[in-house]
């Protein structure tokens, strides 16, 4: 009887080439993951009044027509005051996100002061902001609108006190002879609640236009006036004053001209101009350029309001 031969055993790689695939995914899937995490900026919170048009995922925060950063979620705020919005920062964007910055939903306006965010009738409302110059924070308070636009750091500013507010409007027009010289930048009641200040600022060319005895009235809107004999009156204003209201003033030219008003100067802005006001015309000398006028000084009526 003949012996069957031995077995042959043959040992197999420990490591099976099946496993390649797996590790690859493994080892991209990481890398992935690590490049997101390395790249993501800091998440803040920001709370609105309304959160109308915010949509998680889709919203996006811009600055200076870039996008830099993302709406990760859109919540009520604690006690339903609100919305609460969660918003992940771009981290080369890390930086806005300082004490004192300003958040604001930009929807569509349409008015003769211009056109803003028209283009968020197609792609949706979008997050603006105003970088905060202090140290990090992670929770923030929104705008109901858009902040007061940047003025020039030259010129000069003047607090106008009236009785009622009116129709003027945060940018509404400073006429002098039916030329734009300043614009409005704030509005507040007075601390006794008895009267509104307004608060108007001046370009460097135009700032001596106003003195001391300077008279201010409110340009904006509409008014006809009717009597029995001296007919019909149609209150003269520009089609721009009369959406966002306006401010215009005139300066006496019957005596010697008055000193140049400094700033935060006070007057009282009277509803309608007096019988001739609009008349008068003294010689006052226009700067040629900024860089002729003082510096604007700091202002602490309604500087407060200006960061809200």
């Amino acid at each position: 009887m003949s012996t069957p031969p031995a077995p042959h055993v043959s040992r197999s790689s420990a490591f099976s080439l099946i496993w390649v695939v797996p590790l690859i995914a493994i080892v991209i899937g990481g890398w992935m993951i690590f490049r997101e995490l390395h790249s993501r900026g800091p998440e803040i919170t920001i709370d609105f009044a309304d959160g109308s048009g915010v949509v998680a995922g889709q919203t996006v925060l811009e600055y200076k027509g870039v996008s830099t950063g993302t709406v990760e979620a859109v919540r009520l705020s604690p006690g339903l005051g609100g919305a609460r919005i969660r918003l992940r920062l771009d981290k080369s964007a890390a930086s806005l996100a300082g004490a004192g910055a300003r958040f604001w939903i930009v929807h569509p306006e349409i008015g003769f002061s211009g056109v803003r965010g028209l283009d968020t009738l197609v792609t949706g409302v979008r997050l603006n902001v105003l970088p905060g110059k202090g140290p990090p924070v992670e929770h923030f308070t929104g705008l109901d609108k858009a902040p007061a636009p940047d003025v020039t750091n030259q010129g000069r500013s003047f607090i106008l006190q009236s009785d009622q507010l009116g129709s003027l409007t945060t940018g509404a027009p400073v006429f002098y002879r039916e030329f734009k010289v300043g614009e409005v930048e704030a509005s507040s009641l007075s601390d006794d609640s008895t009267a509104v200040l307004i608060r108007i600022h001046l370009g460097a060319p135009y700032v001596d236009l106003v003195r001391t005895n300077s008279k201010f009235w409110n340009a904006g809107g509409f008014s006809l006036k009717v009597s029995l004999f001296g007919g019909a009156e149609l209150k003269d204003t520009s089609l721009e004053s009369l959406v966002t209201g306006g401010v215009a003033f005139a300066t006496p030219d019957d005596g010697p001209l008055a000193p140049a008003a400094p700033n935060d100067a006070q007057f009282v802005l009277a509803s309608e101009p007096g019988k001739d006001w609009q008349k008068w015309s003294p010689k006052i000398p226009i700067k040629s350029t900024e860089a002729d006028a003082e510096p604007r000084p700091k202002n602490g009526i309604l500087d407060e309001l200006m960061k809200h």
